[in-house]
């Protein structure tokens, strides 16, 4: 029951960090209650994968793909581009912390390492490299693929204004 009360906590707290990065970038007033309920329903799924078991790339996928789904709607509904809901929704699963070992790691590597500790350190930080990396290209396809399986247009089909046919008046 504890497990559940903090995984509804954290969840709150990504939802409540979501309305942050959204007034940081300054989106519009109308779109901030759905941005909140992207970001609790992404730390919901994130939370639970990993309350599950699995890893923290899969809970990330899965998460950032049900903040891209939910987008869509929650786009049409307030007139307002898809990446207005689910960029800033996803920001607060960005891995900072695998991202600050890894910087402490180069930091230290490039200090007076013993030769017993070098090979420790150096997997520790290829390892939180790694999942740095993982996480940030699973959150980038989990927000993009909902987004471009669900487009009507294919991009040929769409013209700017330029591209329309003009007619020849004789």
């Amino acid at each position: 029951m504890a497990e559940w009360f903090d995984l509804l906590q954290k969840s709150i707290w990504c939802g409540v960090a979501a309305v942050g990065f959204g007034i940081l970038f300054n989106v519009p007033r109308r779109t901030l209650w759905a941005i909140a309920l992207l970001g609790l329903a992404g730390g919901v799924t994130k939370f639970t994968v990993l309350l599950y078991g699995n890893g923290i790339i899969i809970a990330s996928l899965l998460a950032s793909i049900i903040v891209g789904f939910l987008s869509i709607p929650a786009a049409h509904r307030k007139h307002s581009p898809p990446m207005i809901f689910a960029i800033p929704s996803v920001i607060p699963m960005v891995p900072g912390a695998f991202a600050y070992r890894t910087m402490l790691g180069l930091i230290n590597l490039t200090g007076n390492v013993t030769s017993e500790t070098y090979s420790t350190l150096m997997q520790e930080t290829v390892n939180n490299g790694l999942k740095t990396l993982f996480v940030l290209m699973s959150l980038a396809v989990g927000v993009f693929f909902p987004m471009l399986i669900s487009r009507r247009e294919t991009f040929k089909q769409i013209r700017t204004k330029g591209d329309e046919p003009t007619q020849k008046q004789e």
